[in-house]
């Protein structure tokens, strides 16, 4: 029933922001790659649509051009779209096409972090994996989890010493990043810290249902996810929009 829930709020999501990118201005440099990209790119991910998604990804390119100062955020937004096209290509069947684009993406995502402008690749790349880990063929799940994990890491690193006040979308993907890839590569009792902290500093959130029942019963983690569960509304490109008017 909760994941019932959740795709039925996911598809909700998607449908309010296809109302709300028709256009994307991508010449408007008070805008970050991040909201100019993540609703068309996010469409494919999570409702299929690959009209959108396809809008996306020619619309990385042209900011490749045209920012050249956010390589690497866009690097990471291009790994993420080659790793759902490898997903796409590995559910049907298409082998020569997953391995391409799997390499691809991988080379993406490695290039990303040795680029300027790098500081949403820790959470662009942990949170693809994660999303998309157990899409993947069997043999290659164990190191997709591994590297979400790393990412979901050095994220929380960084904002560690000021989590605590953080909107409650960005410090519920990272507590829960945290927590479930600990919890998908072995490490049990760092995973139950961190739900922990996710009972302390979500209480009354989405978060807090999903976190009481890993805490009672741990290895559910292993088939459902807590990323996601809350909407970036304030990273929206119409939110955005209407706020620098």
């Amino acid at each position: 029933m909760i994941r019932i829930i959740k795709i039925l709020l996911i598809a909700a999501l998607v449908t309010v922001a296809v109302a709300q990118s028709k256009q994307v201005p991508l010449s408007d440099s008070r805008l970050t790659v991040h909201t100019l990209l993540r609703e068309d790119i996010f469409a494919g991910f999570m409702a299929d649509d690959m009209t959108r998604f396809a809008r996306g990804e020619k619309n990385i390119q042209l900011l490749m051009e045209q920012r050249p100062d956010q390589k690497g955020n866009l690097l990471s937004w291009k790994g993420g779209a080659l790793l759902y096209r490898a997903v796409i290509a590995n559910e049907s069947k298409r082998t020569d096409e997953f391995q391409r684009y799997y390499r691809e993406a991988l080379d993406a995502f490695a290039e990303a972090k040795k680029a300027p402008g790098n500081d949403g690749v820790a959470a662009i790349t942990g949170g693809s994996f994660a999303l998309f880990a157990d899409r993947l063929p069997s043999e290659y799940r164990a190191a997709a989890w591994s590297t979400a994990y790393d990412n979901y890491q050095a994220l929380y690193k960084l904002q560690a010493p000021f989590v605590d006040k953080l909107p409650l979308h960005l410090k519920g993907e990272v507590l829960a990043g945290v927590a479930q890839t600990a919890q998908r590569t072995g490490r049990k009792e760092e995973a139950a810290q961190f739900v922990d902290k996710m009972l302390a500093l979500l209480p009354g959130t989405p978060y807090e249902p999903m976190a009481k029942k890993w805490k009672s019963n741990p290895e559910s983690a292993a088939n459902t996810s807590l990323t996601c569960m809350t909407c970036h509304d304030a990273g929206r490109l119409a939110v955005r929009m209407a706020d620098l008017k």
